[in-house]
């Protein structure tokens, strides 16, 4: 009898993709002298490096469930890259045609992932040096009118919220304790949103904290031009009804020299790349932290990976060519590390002087 064959042996083999979807890592980026810690739900783990594949996933199904989605059928949806990629695996798995608009301000790499999976790519102007989400929308509502295509409709479709209902129970699954601040981006509404509505179903008390680029309009001020890719509303169009505001308990806004920043120190401090959306909802996670209770936990939802962004984001030229390189920064945000692991040793060293 070979290893494969004994009794007690059971196999860890799946044969799709989306079968991967879920329980993803969380790592402790930092935790102060009184207790309290910041973790990161690493959402690049799923298959496509994005939370996003979650909600993709669902939306497919409840359409195949419903009718609106026929086999063989179409999907077109306007994307950034991450629910792109997302729908295009399902596509892929589930035997559709998938057909993404898409604008220069997404991710090289995003793009190049979607057409490595067979997408479609429709590719619009951008407003300025803002993301054309306007323009985005327009198109695939036309292509869907003219082909019968299904279009998910991301920002309005109930089923992206409920993508994210099994990683609420990831997070208390993998803790002991309540999650007592989630911080994420918005975008969408779907990750924020829909896993907060779930944790409180199943009895969290956790308090969310909303976290939008610098120039977005989802939180109400003026349009403004950011380069945080995924996140953000540009305005133009009404905020999506999956960003339920009674949901959220605060909310903040990151520039995003902020939010790149952050994002490399993370990088230069655990070897783990995240997204700038990440880096930004990061940098409001650090500076709350101290003034959290005792034995508190944090965590930030890190809805992608950064291996995206190495020509953005954690490219020195690319930052400095608009103005976002800022050294200083960097080091301010690696200082405010340094002081939370200072706090510990020093709790420790004190805890060794009572106990003595």
């Amino acid at each position: 009898m070979t290893a494969t064959h004994l009794p007690w042996h059971r196999e860890n083999v799946v044969t799709h993709a989306s079968e991967l979807i879920g329980s993803t890592p969380m790592l402790e980026l930092v935790r102060t002298g009184a207790g309290s810690r910041l973790l990161l739900k690493l959402e690049q783990f799923n298959p496509t490096g994005s939370a996003k594949v979650r909600m993709a996933r669902e939306m497919v199904l409840q359409a195949e469930l419903d009718g609106r989605l026929a086999p063989g059928g179409h999907i077109v949806e306007p994307t950034s890259g991450n629910t792109g990629a997302g729908l295009a695996l399902i596509a892929l798995e589930r035997g559709y045609t998938f057909t993404a608009v898409v604008d220069s301000h997404a991710a090289r790499d995003k793009l190049r992932a979607m057409r490595a999976m067979g997408a479609q790519l429709v590719h619009v102007e951008c407003d300025g040096d803002g993301p054309g989400t306007v323009e985005r929308r327009r198109v695939a509502g036309e292509i869907a009118e003219r082909t019968g295509a299904y279009r998910p409709d991301q920002h309005n479709n109930p089923s992206n919220n409920a993508g994210y209902r099994a990683l609420a129970g990831e997070l208390l699954a993998d803790l002991d304790t309540d999650v007592d601040q989630l911080i994420g981006a918005v975008g969408t509404g779907g990750s924020l949103c829909g896993t907060v509505e779930e944790l409180r179903r199943l009895g969290s008390r956790v308090h969310a904290i909303g976290v939008e680029p610098a120039g977005s309009t989802i939180f109400g001020g003026p349009a403004g031009t950011y380069w945080q890719s995924g996140a953000g509303s540009p305005g133009g169009f009404p905020i999506g009804d999956n960003v339920r505001r009674e949901l959220i308990d605060e909310s903040y806004r990151v520039g995003d020299a902020a939010a790149f920043a952050t994002a490399r120190v993370v990088a230069r401090r655990t070897g783990i790349l995240i997204g700038g959306t990440g880096g930004a909802a990061v940098h409001v996670a650090l500076r709350r932290l101290v003034h959290l209770a005792p034995g508190s936990t944090a965590v930030v939802l890190v809805c992608d990976a950064g291996e995206k962004y190495l020509d953005t984001v954690y490219d020195d030229q690319w930052l400095a060519a608009r103005g976002l390189l800022d050294e200083a920064l960097g080091q301010r945000i690696t200082r405010w590390c340094r002081a939370y692991d200072e706090s510990v040793r020093l709790a420790g060293a004190a805890g060794s002087v009572v106990g003595a």
